[in-house]
């Protein structure tokens, strides 16, 4: 292994070790009560180097964001068939959103109090800009099947991560109470409701049919 190599694997490790130590105060403190030298203490990082990786404390966050969405992202994306309709597809990626988060409770749980900051409003409205992309994309593609009947595909989209959104919230809170797979597949359900206004195929039929 080359030098150049290796300092970039060790580099790598140490900024993950910073962005693994940030999300765990965060989570437990708060983002306004955690102090860069509480990181890099965490993380076992001198302090100097903090400063080669972030200019700022925003700026991890930031990451930390932008790392959580494109792990969301490959969630989805993993659990969606290329071959399905888009329908189902929608289906698998809104399932798959709420399995990660309830994997991933105490982060989305510390987004809740923090999209309140004006400071981090753009971070996060980019993240859901990106979600609402692909879903419209979807819903678009679902139009032109004749899955979805015909209207903004923006105002499907908005439906989808709100069901997502809004039931994965009353379950972190306790006011919605039930394994996690099975509140998934009420919001899948849910979803291909509220799209195609039909009642959802069973999940023991789902492997042999299609929606149409």
């Amino acid at each position: 292994m080359s030098d150049a190599r290796r300092h970039t694997e060790q580099g790598e490790e140490r900024k993950q070790q910073l962005l693994t130590a940030a999300e765990q105060l965060f989570t437990e403190r708060g983002y306004g009560a955690t102090r860069i030298s509480d990181i890099c203490a965490a993380a076992g990082v001198a302090k100097g180097l903090f400063y080669w990786y972030f200019p700022t404390k925003e700026s991890l966050f930031a990451e930390l964001v932008r790392t959580m969405r494109l792990a969301l992202r490959r969630a989805q994306a993993a659990a969606m068939q290329p071959d399905a309709d888009p329908v189902t597809r929608i289906r698998q990626g809104a399932e798959a959103s709420v399995r990660f988060m309830a994997e991933h409770q105490p982060y989305f749980a510390l987004l809740d109090v923090e999209r309140t900051d004006d400071a981090m409003a753009d971070v996060l409205k980019e993240g859901s800009d990106v979600y609402a992309r692909d879903v419209r994309r979807l819903v678009a593609e679902a139009q032109a099947q004749g899955l979805v009947p015909d209207a903004d595909p923006s105002f499907y989209a908005v439906g989808v991560m709100g069901a997502v959104s809004s039931f994965s919230h009353a379950h972190r809170m306790g006011r919605v109470q039930m394994p996690i797979d099975e509140l998934a597949q009420l919001v899948g359900d849910w979803v291909t409701r509220a799209l195609t206004g039909r009642a959802p195929i069973p999940a023991t039929d789902r492997g042999a049919a299609s929606l149409g």
